[in-house]
């Protein structure tokens, strides 16, 4: 598929912070000076096609009172992970949720990725968690330093 110089400029302003108002699409549109249906439409068009494979959110938890983070790893038996790990993805505090394989040394396979205002909600989170999957051999490991968040940028000048 060839893209057309619009379509170019489409996906560099996707990468961009999305406008927070009550009409983003046409915020986006207006700036790129055409119809706001054309935009949606061809947004659409990029996601069938599998251009676009989703959209995200990059939130800076602590700036907005999440100061402890931890990422809590499961040792669940191998026949349950992705039911299991439906489960986890399914609770709010959960903003990441993913298979690992395991070594000799790290016998964890799902992680899970929560937030909370102080360790000890982190904590309460991940009881929660274990209480509703069942699974009790997990460990969570703190956070101590926050990188930068960056993404892909594609057709940039």
């Amino acid at each position: 598929m060839v893209l057309t110089e619009i379509d170019k400029k489409i996906i560099r302003i996707l990468q961009e912070d999305f406008p927070l108002s009550p009409n983003p699409y046409q915020d986006l549109a207006k700036k790129l000076e055409i119809e706001e249906t054309f935009l949606l439409k061809r947004i659409e068009f990029f996601i069938d096609d599998g251009i676009i494979r989703r959209f995200g959110a990059a939130v800076k938890h602590r700036e907005i009172g999440y100061e402890a983070n931890a990422m809590v790893v499961w040792q669940v038996e191998d026949t349950r992970t992705k039911e299991v790990g439906k489960i986890m993805a399914g609770f709010e505090e959960v903003s990441h949720c993913y298979e690992r394989p395991t070594y000799p040394q790290w016998q964890y396979n799902l992680f899970t990725m929560v937030h909370g205002k102080s360790k000890e909600e982190c904590e309460e989170i991940a009881k929660k968690i274990a209480h509703s999957v069942g699974v009790w051999d997990y460990r969570l490991l703190y956070s101590s330093q926050e990188f930068k968040k960056t993404s892909m940028r594609y057709f940039c000048e």
